[in-house]
Order: C-alpha cells, then sequence, then structure tokens
C-alpha cells in the first residue's frame, strides 16, 4: 500500500471512530436526558451524574494507564475495545430502569470513550502526519461534528418508530458497525528504515515534561475550557426543551446546528494551526467558547439562540483537536500518549464535575444562571491559562531526540506557500 493511501486509511479509520465514540455515544446521550426525567422523574443533577461519576472513576483509575499502552503497543487495540464498549454502552443504556443500572453502562461507555475516542486517535494521526498534522486531525475530529449533529436527527424519526429506548439500541448498534471493520485493518505506524528503528523504538521518559510551567499550564486552561464546554452542552437540550418549551425538533435543530458549526471550526482551526502559532489558534477558540455562553443569559433565547450555536459551535469544533497539537509541539510526538493520558483524564474530570455542578445549582435555584455564570468564568480562566503559554518550546531535556524517522515524506502534499518558503514537515 502506498504511503498515501495509507494515509487515508488512518484518516478515515479517525474520523469513523470520532464520529462513533465522540459524535453519537458523548454527544449524543445528552438528547435523552430530558426523557429521561421525564419517565424516571430524575433531577437533572442525577441524569448528569452518570457522566460525572463514570468518567470520575474511569479517567483517574486509567487514563495514565491508557496513554502508557498507546505509547508502549500502539493505539489500534485500544481503538477496537474502545468501539465494542461504546456500543454496548448504548445498546445496555437503552435497556435499563434503574440508577444502578444507568451508573454501570455510563462507566462502560467512559471506558469506550478513553480507550477508543481523542486519545489513541490523535496518537495515530500525530504518528502518520507532520506538515499537515493540523489539516489531518482537523478532517478527522469532523467525525465528531457530523456524528453530533446526526444524532439529534436521527434520534427524532427514531423514537418516533421505536420509542427513545429503542433509539439508544439502535444507536449503539451503529457505533460497532460504523466504526469497527477499518479500525481492526489500519497500520498503528508508518515502516521506518532499519537504521531508525532504534530511536524510533526509544520512549522518552516523561518527567522532564511535568517539571516545566507550561505543562501545567495547557492543563490548566484545557481543564477550564473543556468544562465550560461539557457543562453547556450537557444542559442544552434539558435547557430549550424543559425551560423555555422547545419541541423535540426544534430542540434537534440547535443541537444539530451547534454540531454543523463545528465542522467548519475543525477545518478552519486545522487550517489556522498549521499556518499560525498554535497557541494563539487555542486562544482564539477558547475565547469563542467565552463569548457564546453568556447569550443563554438573555432574557429572550428565542433570537440569541442561533448566533450562540454558531459560535459555540466554532469554537467546540476546534476544543478538543487544538490541545494534542499544542502538547506535540510543546513536549514531542513520541511522549504524546502519556503526556495526552493525563491531560484527557484531568480534562475527563472537569467535563465531568461541571454538568453535574451546574444541575445541582438549576436544581437549588430553579435557574441556570448561576450554573451558567460559573461557566463563564471557567472559560474566562482558560483563555488566561492559553494566553500564558509560551508559542513553542523545544521538548526538553532527552525529549530532544529526533523523532520522526522518515515520517516527513508521509504528508499531504504541501501548499504553494509551503513549498516556496521550505516549511519543514
Amino acid at each position: 500500500m502506498s504511503a498515501r493511501r495509507a494515509q487515508l486509511l488512518v484518516a478515515t479509520t479517525s474520523f469513523l471512530a470520532l464520529f462513533a465514540i465522540v459524535g453519537i455515544a458523548l454527544y449524543g446521550l445528552p438528547f435523552f436526558y430530558d426523557f429521561m426525567v421525564r419517565d424516571f422523574g430524575w433531577s437533572r443533577a442525577q441524569v448528569t451524574s452518570g457522566n460525572a461519576l463514570s468518567k470520575l472513576l474511569v479517567g483517574p483509575l486509567f487514563g495514565f494507564v491508557a496513554g502508557w499502552l498507546v505509547d508502549r503497543v500502539g493505539p489500534r487495540r485500544l481503538m477496537v475495545a474502545g468501539i465494542l464498549l461504546a456500543g454496548t454502552a448504548l445498546v445496555g443504556l437503552g435497556m435499563i430502569e434503574t440508577l444502578a443500572g444507568f451508573y454501570a453502562f455510563y462507566v462502560c461507555n467512559a471506558l469506550g470513550n478513553l480507550c477508543g475516542g481523542p486519545l489513541p486517535n490523535q496518537v495515530l494521526l500525530s504518528r502518520w502526519f507532520t506538515a499537515a498534522r493540523g489539516r489531518a486531525m482537523g478532517f478527522a475530529y469532523l467525525g465528531i461534528g457530523l456524528g453530533g449533529a446526526l444524532v439529534p436527527i436521527l434520534a427524532v424519526w427514531l423514537i418516533e418508530r421505536v420509542g427513545w429506548q429503542g433509539a439508544l439500541q439502535v444507536l449503539g448498534a451503529l457505533i460497532i458497525v460504523v466504526a469497527l471493520p477499518l479500525a481492526l485493518v489500519v497500520k498503528e505506524a508508518p515502516a521506518v528504515p532499519a537504521s531508525a528503528t532504534s530511536t524510533i523504538r526509544h520512549h522518552p521518559p516523561i518527567g522532564p515534561v511535568f517539571r516545566t510551567p507550561a505543562f501545567y499550564l495547557l492543563l490548566l486552561g484545557s481543564m477550564c475550557s473543556i468544562a465550560a464546554v461539557g457543562g453547556t452542552n450537557q444542559h442544552l437540550k434539558l435547557f430549550l426543551s424543559l425551560d423555555h418549551g422547545y419541541s423535540q425538533g426544534a430542540a434537534a435543530t440547535i443541537a444539530s446546528l451547534v454540531l454543523l458549526s463545528s465542522l467548519a471550526g475543525r477545518l478552519g482551526m486545522g487550517w489556522l494551526a498549521d499556518h499560525f502559532p498554535k497557541k494563539y489558534v487555542m486562544l482564539l477558540i477558547y475565547l469563542l467558547v467565552a463569548s457564546a455562553i453568556p447569550l443563554l443569559l438573555l432574557p429572550d433565547v428565542r433570537g440569541p439562540i442561533y448566533p450562540f450555536a454558531i459560535i459555540f459551535g466554532l469554537g467546540l469544533g476546534g476544543e478538543y483537536m487544538v490541545i494534542p497539537l499544542m502538547a506535540g509541539e510543546l513536549f514531542g510526538v513520541r511522549v504524546l500518549g502519556r503526556t495526552m493520558g493525563v491531560v484527557l483524564t484531568a480534562d475527563g474530570v472537569a467535563e465531568a464535575v461541571a454538568p453535574w455542578l451546574v444541575g445541582r445549582m438549576h436544581d437549588a435555584s430553579g435557574t441556570y444562571a448561576t450554573g451558567f455564570g460559573a461557566l463563564i468564568a471557567c472559560a474566562v480562566t482558560g483563555a488566561v491559562a492559553v494566553a500564558l503559554l509560551p508559542r513553542s518550546s523545544s521538548p526538553p531535556g532527552p525529549l530532544s531526540v529526533p523523532e520522526r524517522g522518515n515520517e516527513a515524506s508521509l504528508s499531504f502534499p504541501l501548499s504553494r506557500r509551503e513549498r516556496g518558503q521550505g516549511v519543514r514537515p
């Protein structure tokens, strides 16, 4: 198989995995929360606590281990396990009637997201792409937006025919059918010359990364912004349906608009990350998130909800994608699995706790004003942390060992501008 075809297979594999595991299983589940509130009598804090408790359990216990496994044995095996876990989780959530079952299958979903979601796909793409890494990441992450945009529309159609629980079971099966076949055959890394084998197999220590201030600024910034995104996204359907009387179809339209806008965000931010300092691209993304949420606090939300959906979607599109790009630039690709294992674990905690806290605030006050205000503060804090990051950095200490072997030949064709300026892969 040619290098170009191999890259296309890698990008398509990641696209479908993220489409299924993040787009359907993560972003799709909140669309069903209002049914659980109505049919089971659960509170908003309870329906968002499944995401919170599962990620608080799974992230700290398995996050770094997953990153270590990705660096040591490669991302493919974890992706296969994650796809199966995520599909099983949605089928199970379509069968439960108790909180205990709800929590058990949400743990399964969190494990699926950890094993098959952003972490292994970020490493897989970073191994195969160099000059066009941002564009490749942007293309793969389009899967999240398309999956998330498809779920509300497909869910409304399925709910009318098989009920909301049957719809969840169909979506669970769809995850496995869509994502598993290519994950079983994709190659984990490009072939390297024999002379480069010892260099590529060398696993530099992670300690120097943890001793740099930039790591903690990146960690704080990503946690705060992910908290703002997760807290808003998990409550959007509840906010529209239960607080403002939107019909299922109208709420689905807004949710889909957010995810469709995220497609432009992923492509645009990926292109910007290949042409401008990643720090400034990351700052732009975080400021978009911070500026969108206040629109939900206006007295009449029916007008501002469309600008919110577009602005928030643009920020959402670049959110997860830009973090590994920034981490790879600061610390190097060969420690990216372990670095992102820690970062994504912390981000998972933030993404889990924020919606639960916002739900508790709403249950106590009957309004989202306090909760959304807290999310705005989180988003602004994240932007400040990113503003303090260095523009770029050589990997600290022993991480400066050459990383790429012959990867330079495995990239999307360079633009005329890049060829003219002699841009390095």
